[in-house]
């Protein structure tokens, strides 16, 4: 292997850690991004999963009045 190519014409020992920070910081938002994901997918199934029967039949007869109204000509 060419050690020439890693050392980069002397510039290695500067591009190399900020490449290896770069891809640590990356690595680390990623997780981080991946945690919140999960945290805000476990608080939205919590909350509209379990949404009470009574909601849905309300919501549903919303729907129907909504679509009665509207085809209904007006004079």
């Amino acid at each position: 292997m060419n050690l020439e190519l890693l050392v980069l014409g002397g510039y290695g020992q500067f591009v190399w850690p900020a490449f290896i920070f770069t891809l640590a910081s990356f690595f680390f938002l990623y997780l981080t991004t991946k945690k919140e994901l999960k945290r805000q997918e476990k608080m939205f199934l919590i909350e509209f999963k379990q949404m009470p029967i009574t909601k849905i039949e309300v919501a549903k007869q919303q729907e129907l009045l909504k679509e009665v109204l509207s085809s209904s000509p007006i004079h």
